[in-house]
């Protein structure tokens, strides 16, 4: 199959580029390069003859419509998106400029494409969001969001993803566009970019600074590594359901505070500081507006349908990270100077 996977370039997106071409699939990677793109996620796979790049930007719909046309593509994977939630309540525009004037260019970019094609059985649009339209939960176990929860978006960004979750259904039901839908919780590992927590809780500590957590570092998140996020994507993308949505999560729900101490823990082990533990370097700092409490995802219906569960435990994820963090400073040290990413080491919580 041939695959048009927007935002390739981001955290997310590049696991699903590097995961398809190493399964044989060719990728068109369609990606604007902002501030959080990296073309070294996707050196892996860039010299092989089933990858190609496209520099456009989803807001620019005459680019869409000839990315399509040029490469006709059989699936789209449709994952650029602003995501970073500080972001967002500090400059909401770039949020709903992108994420949902952005998807709605990029849905109307594939119904011309599909509808001129003479509407193909094989063609799928992917739609790939988030848990955290879902809102908050209450820390009760039992409670986890499902595929039915309720929308309730607490920020900027989360309301972006939510309208372009509400868009994608109201093609599918409105013109037949043929979609899936997944929500994902909370992704981590290699090639993560440097102004998220588990990043930001590394590098601050290699560099001997605070580790700073919200509020008193009790809200909760379930952690999927992102290999096996892009994984599950691809068997949503191909054996979904067409107009069903998907919650992919890591079964791994631990507080923030939880999380960091295990990244002291491996840091001590791998890397020991000269005096001292690194969690004598956390800090805890104002909790930021609108903070939810609790994400947790039961994935019931892509295990029973699809057949798909996590492999990696969080212990095992979090080590693989920081190893890989560690390795690879030639990577993550120039993308310390990228828009305000420096500043936002001390400012980092999901």
């Amino acid at each position: 199959m041939k695959l048009l996977v927007t935002g390739g370039a981001g955290f997310i997106g590049s696991a699903v580029v590097r995961l398809a071409v190493a399964r044989g699939h060719q990728v068109v990677n369609l990606d604007a390069l902002t501030y959080a793109a990296n073309l070294a996620n996707v050196a892996p796979v860039a010299d092989s003859p089933l990858y190609a790049f496209q520099q456009a930007d989803i807001r620019d719909r005459a680019a869409l419509d000839a990315a399509f046309a040029t490469h006709q593509p059989d699936i789209v994977l449709h994952l650029a998106a602003e995501s970073h939630v500080d972001r967002s309540i500090d400059g909401p525009v770039d949020f709903i400029d992108t994420n949902i004037t952005g998807t709605f260019n990029m849905l109307e970019a594939a119904r011309k494409y599909w509808q001129a094609a003479g509407r193909p059985d094989g063609f799928r649009f992917h739609h790939v969001s988030t848990d955290e339209v879902f809102g908050s939960l209450p820390a009760d176990p039992a409670v986890q969001f499902t595929e039915a929860s309720a929308y309730d978006p607490r920020s900027p960004y989360s309301a972006s993803k939510a309208a372009s979750d509400h868009l994608v259904r109201a093609w599918h039901e409105t013109y037949g566009l043929p979609v899936v839908l997944s929500n994902c919780s909370n992704n981590y590992g290699p090639y993560h970019f440097p102004e998220k927590l588990i990043p930001v809780v590394i590098l601050n500590a290699l560099a001997g600074r605070a580790l700073p957590i919200y509020g008193d570092g009790s809200n909760i998140r379930d952690w999927l590594y992102v290999e096996d996020h892009a994984d599950a994507l691809l068997l949503v993308a191909t054996k979904g359901a067409l107009g069903r949505s998907y919650n992919i999560g890591g079964e791994n729900e631990r507080t923030n505070l939880q999380l960091v101490q295990t990244i002291c823990t491996i840091l001590d082990r791998l890397r020991p500081r000269n005096t001292g533990t690194y969690a004598d370097l956390i800090t805890f700092v104002t909790d930021r507006p609108g903070h939810d409490a609790r994400y947790a995802i039961d994935p019931t219906r892509i295990r029973t349908e699809l057949g798909w569960c996590p492999s990696v435990t969080v212990e095992e994820g979090l080590e693989r990270t920081v190893r890989w963090y560690l390795d690879n400073e030639a990577w993550w040290r120039p993308l310390l100077s990228r828009q305000g990413v420096g500043q936002r080491l001390g400012r980092a919580a999901p």
